[in-house]
């Protein structure tokens, strides 16, 4: 039996609005799922984080040392000076300190001084032996501290002559008593202390009288006499007294009866000079 036209066209309706209901959820279902406009955007990455200590450089630091290989006592300058390495211009402010290496593990600060508009600071200082020196810096606003590398300062050993050993040896018995015949050595005569102080200082054997101490040794003029040269008095060309020449016109002797050892004033130009070591 065929079906009736108007029941054909309820069909078609329903159809079409069941049609047209599934387009529309499809629809929303589109807009519910669609990127929007922000999310469909680039990710944005969050900045790190940066420390104030991160953020800081390390300075450049140069030193200078007037010399590196010196006498015991010699004043030495050690200047540092600084620059901010992200500018190129000179760092003006912080500390520095010069140190010395001690035990060769610790770091000892001799001297501390605060960095100056010039960009650098000046230590003077006297080595009293070889060591290691370095300088730091104490660090400043965008800054960190920092070292300067290990450099060794070399004390030389300077050779006592053997004028000064004699000298020194003669000034150690300064207020011995004079006994006529006495070699020391808390007495003396006048040979008898020149003998004594040559044997000690230098090994040299003098005889026991001025007189014939002036055979020994090598002659020299009295311009050109030395620390530590032996002095023979005499009368005519009778040495008759000695001494040890103490620079400056004054000689170390044991002058006479009642007198001690001591250094005294060269009193007559009738004296010959003898040197009896290098």
């Amino acid at each position: 039996m065929h079906e009736s036209t108007a029941t054909r066209g309820r069909r078609i309706s329903v159809g079409t609005g069941t049609a047209a209901l599934s387009l529309g959820l499809c629809l929303c279902a589109g807009q519910l799922i669609a990127p929007s406009a922000a999310s469909a955007a680039a990710p944005v990455t969050a900045a790190p984080v940066v420390s104030a200590a991160a953020a800081k450089v390390k300075p450049k630091l140069t030193v200078s040392y007037t010399s590196r290989s010196v006498k015991k006592g010699t004043t030495i300058k050690v200047t540092t000076k600084l620059i901010d390495p992200r500018t190129g211009k000179k760092l003006v402010s912080g500390s520095v300190r010069l140190q010395t290496l001690v035990g060769g593990k610790t770091w000892k600060t001799w001297q501390v001084k605060g960095n100056n508009s010039a960009g650098s600071v000046t230590f003077t200082t006297k080595p009293g032996g070889t060591a290691w020196y370095r300088t730091t810096f104490s660090g400043t606003t965008g800054v960190t501290s920092g070292a300067t590398g290990a450099v060794k300062i070399t004390v030389k050993k300077t050779a006592v002559s053997k004028g000064a050993k004699i000298l020194a040896e003669a000034k150690k018995h300064k207020g011995a008593l004079y006994k006529y015949g006495a070699t020391g050595p808390s007495r003396f005569d006048c040979s008898g202390f020149t003998k004594y102080v040559y044997k000690k200082a230098v090994g040299k054997s003098l005889p026991h009288k001025a007189n014939s101490q002036q055979k020994y040794g090598k002659a020299v003029s009295k311009s050109n006499k030395q620390v530590g040269d032996l002095i023979v008095f005499r009368s005519g060309s009778y040495g008759y007294h000695a001494g040890i020449y103490a620079g400056g016109g004054y000689i170390y002797d044991s002058p006479h009866s009642g007198a001690r050892v001591g250094k005294h004033k060269i009193w007559s130009s009738n004296y010959v000079v003898r040197r009896l070591a290098a």
